[in-house]
């Protein structure tokens, strides 16, 4: 069976699981292949961590949950060094972060020194410890889920980090229908078991590749910097998104174009990512409210198509 059937095949078991959630699950397999990783900001009880243990057995990739408290520590993910005294050596004991796919759970309840223990990871895809350099496996697939910042007990992320997350999604409460499912069928965590691995590192590291072989066109790219500008002009946000932001855009919207089954980017394709990628990356100005969604979608609704 071809690489790219499997893959659909990994999206309707997702979405057998997370019920009326097709949009974000689609986001969610987006940011897996355009080597991003992905946070999600939501109220408990919503389905984040379902979400990231359904993707991490379709892909059958090594998976680690990090549950984020106000005393982890730096070490509690990356590891340490022990000294061997038979060896008269120092052997790196690996922490969770050397793992495939990982859930960060809560990451806004830790310190920002622990969660900047994340950082150098998804920028990079390798660590330092006690001044060593480790490579860490591939793909590499950070997913974070973030309370609500008016919750009790929460510590906003720094920009710096805030950026290294490809998109920033909200799952939000399911819709009657699905939430009547919910209620009256088996437990998530029970069809959570009968999960089968449709695709392996190998195929997503493969599938990686060819999302980066999808064709964008010289006026698609004109349309890109549009609306990179206009995030400049100061009529909309605070700041502007940065020319790493741009690169980002153009990975997420080749990534979405290949998931609906087109070797070709077009513009639906990038106005379906780029809310979910500038939300966390923009601030509102003064005088609209405290989030930038609403300036989004009127930004690029008075921006001309190509």
């Amino acid at each position: 069976m071809l690489r790219r059937e499997r893959l659909g095949q990994a999206r309707t078991a997702v979405n057998r699981i997370l019920l009326g959630k097709e949009e974000q699950v689609t986001l969610a397999f987006c940011c897996l292949l355009a080597r991003g990783h992905l946070m999600i900001e939501d109220v408990p009880g919503v389905g984040k961590t379902t979400l990231a243990h359904a993707l991490a057995r379709t892909v059958g990739s090594d998976y680690q949950r990090i549950q984020f408290t106000s005393d982890l520590l730096p070490a509690d993910i990356l590891g340490v060094s022990v000294y061997k005294r038979e060896r008269d050596v120092f052997e790196l004991h690996p922490g969770p972060i050397f793992s495939q796919i990982i859930l960060a759970d809560e990451i806004n309840r830790a310190t920002p020194k622990t969660q900047s223990a994340l950082l150098e990871g998804m920028a990079e895809g390798q660590v330092t410890i006690e001044n060593e350099t480790h490579a860490l496996p591939q793909p590499f697939f950070v997913l974070a889920t973030q309370n609500p910042l008016d919750l009790i007990g929460t510590f906003p992320l720094p920009d710096s980090q805030l950026d290294r997350f490809l998109m920033s999604i909200s799952l939000g409460f399911p819709d009657p229908a699905a939430e009547r499912e919910l209620l009256t069928t088996e437990d998530r965590a029970n069809l959570l078991e009968d999960v089968q691995t449709v695709l392996g590192p190998d195929d997503v590291l493969a599938l990686q590749t060819d999302c980066e072989q999808v064709h964008v066109s010289d006026d698609l790219l004109d349309y890109i910097q549009a609306i990179l500008a206009e995030t400049r002009n100061d009529q909309w946000f605070e700041s502007g998104l940065s020319p790493r932001a741009g690169l980002a855009l153009l990975r997420a919207s080749r990534a979405h174009a290949f998931l609906e089954g087109r070797d070709f980017v077009t513009p639906e394709n990038v106005k379906a990512v780029f809310p979910w990628l500038a939300r966390h990356r923009l601030n509102a100005i003064s005088g609209y409210s405290d989030s930038p969604d609403e300036q989004i979608v009127e930004m690029l609704n008075q921006l001309p198509i190509p």
